[in-house]
């Protein structure tokens, strides 16, 4: 599995199966994570919250992120973030 450095060697897709069959071959290296979770030092600040869930799930999302060689928690940050760019982009196209 190849290691990226950087989100430019990341290719624009013409398909789920293209991106797929990608990310299959390829992981994102630990710093580039980080650095996209934390942002600038700016932003880098952080509000502890807390979140109650389901431990057999907590257990599966420790699983997912170990086998991508991520913290669970810099990884849901992740998830949380996508998520809420594609929630702006919905809402900025309607």
């Amino acid at each position: 599995m190849r290691s990226l450095a950087k989100w430019e060697e990341v290719p624009l897709f013409d398909s789920e199966e293209a991106e797929a069959a990608f990310w299959a071959e390829h992981r994102p290296d630990l710093r580039l994570m980080e650095t996209a979770v934390a942002g600038t030092t700016e932003a880098s600040e952080s509000t502890t919250i807390t979140l109650r869930m389901d431990p057999r799930m907590l257990s599966r999302i420790k699983r997912l992120a170990r086998s991508r060689y991520l913290n669970y928690q810099s990884m849901i940050k992740q998830w949380l973030s996508e998520r809420m760019e594609n929630e702006v982009r919905k809402v900025n196209v309607q």
